[in-house]
């Protein structure tokens, strides 16, 4: 059976961000993920997490920075990672660090690593032979804290130089880490924006056993499945399908922009899942 989190950094966006948990659960999902806990104590999400039954499925690492507030307002200040940037190391590594600290109080078995944007000034090996490296530092202190580290291919299109936009790409830079502790994150907005054929990227992707979190929204708009171009009761059937074949019992983040933004429009966009459930 597929596990669907909310995504409580786009969901409900008609709520401030802690009552966000509440919603979610009474919308019945068990577990939630977002962009980042940094603005908030660890102590306080756990909170809410424990009040409503629910289980951190994945976060992401800061985007920049070296210190709490710089971490906090890098997103804002358009930083998108920095593992794949030479010279910008000690970002990276201060970044994990705080992630993972985050990761074991919330009891979330994964963490998004922010690959970067790639400088006009950085040819494709070097920002490959960074992000390897940065991967390899990370990977034992991921295996200590019993966390996963993703890297995410992003599409050029919302994020223009991101650093690994194709399934392929990331999946070549983690089999180079060597680390069952860095996999793939397998976002199916960015793949169908890039490389389209979802079907054929989920049969031959997620049998490797690189692929630890998937993530939906439906192109070209990132709103809730239905409202694009995808047909999704096949690919989420395929998925599910593909799925028992090989094991994978994973989380899928919703990770999209209710085309609804009004009290309870999240809610009442769910038509797609309920009826996937009840099916």
């Amino acid at each position: 059976m597929l596990r669907f989190a909310a995504n409580l950094s786009l969901m409900y966006p008609d709520l401030p961000f802690l009552e966000r948990f509440g919603a979610a659960a009474a919308d019945g999902f068990q577990g939630v993920e977002y962009l980042f806990p940094y603005a908030w104590e660890a102590g306080v999400l756990a909170t809410q997490l424990r009040t409503h039954g629910l289980q951190q499925v994945l976060f992401n690492t800061p985007p920049a920075g070296q210190n709490p507030s710089d971490m906090v307002s890098a997103w804002d200040r358009g930083e998108r990672g920095t593992a794949c940037i030479p010279g910008r190391e000690a970002e990276f590594r201060a970044g994990v660090e705080r992630a993972l600290e985050y990761a074991q109080a919330l009891a979330c078995p994964r963490v998004h690593a922010m690959v970067g944007m790639r400088p006009q000034s950085v040819g494709v090996e070097q920002a490959d032979a960074t992000l390897v490296a940065n991967l390899q530092w990370a990977a034992p202190l991921a295996a200590q804290a019993g966390v996963a580290l993703l890297i995410e291919p992003i599409n050029p299109r919302n994020v223009p130089g991101f650093h690994v936009q194709r399934q392929e790409h990331a999946h070549a830079i983690v089999e180079a880490v060597n680390s069952p502790h860095v996999q793939v994150q397998m976002d199916l907005f960015h793949c169908q924006r890039v490389q389209g054929d979802l079907m054929h990227h989920i049969s031959t992707w997620l049998p490797t056993g690189r692929v630890g979190h998937l993530q939906l929204a439906d192109p070209p708009t990132r709103h809730e499945p239905g409202t694009g171009e995808v047909h999704w009761p096949h690919v989420l059937q395929h998925l599910e399908h593909v799925a028992a074949q090989c094991n994978w019992s994973g989380w899928i983040g919703c990770e999209y922009i209710p085309q609804d933004s009004s009290p309870g429009g999240t809610t009442r966009g769910l038509g797609w899942l309920r009826a996937w459930q009840q099916r």
